[in-house]
C-alpha cells in the first residue's frame, strides 16, 4: 500500500515544519531526506507556491510528485509582478520576452496540450490575455495571430 501526503511548498523553501513535517512524522520516513528532494526538486520554483505529493510506500522508501504553479503564477513571476491587472481589457503590467514564454511553456509543458513549443506557447499567450501582459511588445491575441501567420517560425 502507498501513502500519500499533498501539500503546497513554496518552491525551493520546503522545511520540517508545518504542513510537511507534521504529516511526514506518524508515516516514519526519514522527514530531512523528504525535505532535501522536495527543495532540490521546486528550486525552479522558488518565490512561487508548489503543489507537491510525497508517495511513501510499505518499505518507507518515498517518491516525490511536483505539481507546477497555475500559469498566470509562472507569467507573474518571471515578470516580477505581484498581480496580474485589474482590468486587463485597459492595463497592462508586463511585456513578456518570446524566450520568457518559451521558458514558461517548457516549465509547463507536461500540463499543456500543445503537440509542440509553438502550440505550447500559444497556450501561454492565452494566459497573458487574462493576466494583462503583452508579449514581444504585442497584444497576446495579435502575437497569436503572428505566430499563426509564421513571423515567428524561425525562432521555436
Amino acid at each position: 500500500m502507498v501513502d500519500t501526503v499533498e501539500a503546497l511548498v513554496d518552491g525551493g523553501r520546503a522545511s520540517a515544519g508545518p504542513p510537511l513535517g507534521p504529516a511526514l512524522g506518524p508515516k516514519g520516513v526519514n522527514i530531512g531526506q523528504v525535505i532535501a528532494k522536495i527543495n532540490e526538486k521546486t528550486k525552479a520554483f522558488e518565490g512561487m507556491k508548489v503543489p507537491v505529493k510525497v508517495l511513501i510506500n510499505d518499505d518507507k522508501t518515498f517518491d516525490i510528485k511536483v505539481g507546477t504553479p497555475p500559469m498566470s503564477a509562472l507569467i507573474k513571476g518571471e515578470l516580477g509582478v505581484e498581480s496580474g491587472a485589474h482590468n486587463a481589457k485597459t492595463e497592462k503590467v508586463g511585456n513578456l520576452t518570446l524566450e520568457q514564454a518559451k521558458k514558461i511553456a517548457t516549465m509547463k509543458q507536461d500540463d499543456l496540450l500543445g503537440a509542440d513549443l509553438k502550440a505550447k506557447v500559444l497556450e501561454v499567450a492565452g494566459n497573458c490575455v487574462s493576466v494583462g501582459v503583452t508579449i514581444d511588445g504585442k497584444n497576446p491575441k495579435d502575437f497569436t495571430k503572428a505566430v499563426k501567420a509564421g513571423e515567428y517560425d524561425g525562432q521555436f
